[in-house]
């Protein structure tokens, strides 16, 4: 696997289906490829860093509150950003 022996993994998704449903989940329902191999995750609302302590948020765009962020993702989120 190319993502196996990756140095570092980034994915670029939108942030929900086209039925609003959220693309970034706790536990994946389709087969995996690659397990525990991404460390970050950019979105077309924030952008994610994968670590061990869970899915810190460390950038998200103007307007969006990170309570409406976490609405729309399917597992925890950390808030990272500086106030």
């Amino acid at each position: 696997d190319l993502a196996v022996g990756a140095k570092k993994v980034f994915i670029t998704t939108d942030h929900v289906t086209k039925q609003g449903e959220p693309k970034i989940v706790e536990e994946l329902s389709y087969p995996v490829t690659g397990k525990h191999c991404v460390d970050r995750i950019y979105t077309d609302l924030c952008v994610i860093d994968v670590t061990p302590e869970g899915l810190k948020v460390l950038e998200k765009v103007a307007g969006l509150s990170f309570e409406e962020l976490q609405a729309l993702t399917g597992a925890p989120l950390i808030d990272a950003i500086p106030a």
